[in-house]
């Protein structure tokens, strides 16, 4: 038997419904992002980067690239091993007093990743409610379906940020415990769930919350808490789940909510008691990127200034931008074909890197370019990326809007 054949059977599949994922081979440049060097298979050429995560900069930071040297230096690279094995680190301690700070909450759990925060966290809790029934928003991200799924609950889909429905779902489970599982900033729309809503339903039939706030940690709120923050809303959301690996420059996943909560999931969760702690140097980058968060508002100021000069710009020059009021930026391709080819010609023909956005992530016929601007992409390169989005466009036969007009 030809085992290997299975996988390139596999492989073949995903490649015929276009949805084989290439990898760039990037190398970032400290102190000049959004440059990169890519390793190209005609050799290294530098690039601009339009879709990093890395949404205010923070992972160039001399105060989060000073913490993690020192850190390092003084406490060697690696964990050591899990918490329970190896003893905690004391940076990570120092960094979930700063999470549970950020969030006005009791406790925090800091994992590996935010797939694994939610993937681990929310079976966990729910696995821990008697006859808990799961209420979870239909565009919620993979690795939240994945830990609903894994929790063995009952469960129930309400439509997107679709309030009357979640409530008819809450009026027929009557008295059983509930927890409603949704995200603040979806990350391809860029839309925003209507947080106080759900809080209102929330109490009005005892159910309890999990909120996903990977897109909108430091990001948003007058310290970087999130959306639930600047809308005054974090008391009334039991358990905030976050990353690290966004607007923090840095690496991990974490929930903040009460101490029995947290407890709880520090001794039930097995994604988070048998799996290697983060790093000294990790955890101490990310304490000095939530402390400058914390008081400097200047990258998230600059950041919205700039997300808005994008649309403005790509608007104007009549691309299909998908209206978003957060810093995402969606140009609507709607081919899988397509989209993998403008994202190629980009990087090759313009050096401008975006990665195609295809199914599964997004519904077949909503194949998108995901932009995501930062603090860093000044006006040269906003009108460089519109022009060479325009070449592209044309070149490839997709449609522009009829009457583009001059941006501000």
């Amino acid at each position: 038997m030809k085992y290997d054949a299975f996988f390139a059977d596999a492989l073949n599949r995903l490649r015929d419904e276009r949805r084989y994922r290439v990898f760039a081979d990037l190398e970032r440049i400290a102190g000049r992002f959004p440059h990169a060097l890519w390793h190209a298979p005609a050799g290294p050429r530098e690039v601009v980067i339009w879709c990093s995560n890395d949404y205010l900069g923070m992972g160039q930071h001399p105060k989060v690239i000073g913490a993690m040297v020192e850190t390092a230096t003084r406490m060697g690279t690696g964990a050591g091993g899990t918490r329970n094995i190896a003893g905690t680190n004391h940076p990570l301690v120092e960094l979930e007093r700063e999470l549970a700070d950020l969030h006005g909450k009791a406790g925090a759990l800091v994992f590996t990743s935010g797939y694994v925060s939610n993937q681990t966290g929310i079976p966990t809790i729910a696995r821990l409610i008697p006859n808990c029934l799961i209420l979870s928003d239909a565009y919620n991200h993979n690795s939240m379906i994945e830990g609903i799924r894994q929790a063995g609950c009952d469960k129930q889909i309400f439509r997107h940020n679709d309030l009357a429905h979640l409530e008819e779902l809450l009026k027929a489970a009557g008295d059983r415990p509930k927890l409603i599982a949704f995200e603040s900033i979806y990350s391809m729309d860029g839309d925003i769930a209507p947080i106080t809503a759900i809080c209102d339903l929330a109490e009005r039939y005892n159910a309890m919350t999990y909120i996903d706030e990977v897109h909108a940690v430091g990001m948003y709120g007058p310290r970087g808490g999130g959306v639930a923050e600047r809308e005054g809303a974090m008391h009334r959301i039991d358990v905030i789940e976050g990353t690290l690996g966004k607007a923090f420059g840095s690496l991990g996943g974490y929930i903040a909510a009460s101490a029995a909560i947290c407890d709880a999931v520090r001794s039930y969760a097995p994604g988070f008691i048998f799996t290697t702690a983060l790093p000294p140097a990790v955890c101490a980058a990310t304490v000095a990127a939530i402390k400058h968060l914390k008081t400097s508002t200047w990258e998230r100021e600059r950041h919205q200034e700039r997300a808005a000069r994008v649309k403005a710009v790509l608007t104007a020059a009549g691309l299909p931008v998908m209206d978003s009021p957060t810093h995402i930026v969606p140009v609507m391709v709607g081919d899988p074909e397509k989209c993998k080819a403008a994202s190629d010609l980009l990087l090759s023909e313009h050096g401008i890197y975006i990665q195609p956005i295809n199914y599964p992530t997004v519904p077949k016929g909503t194949e998108r370019l995901r932009i995501a601007p930062s603090p860093y992409h000044d006006d040269v390169l906003i009108d460089a990326l519109a022009e060479a989005l325009v070449e592209v466009w044309h070149g490839l036969g997709l449609p522009l809007k009829q009457h583009p007009l001059a941006a501000e």
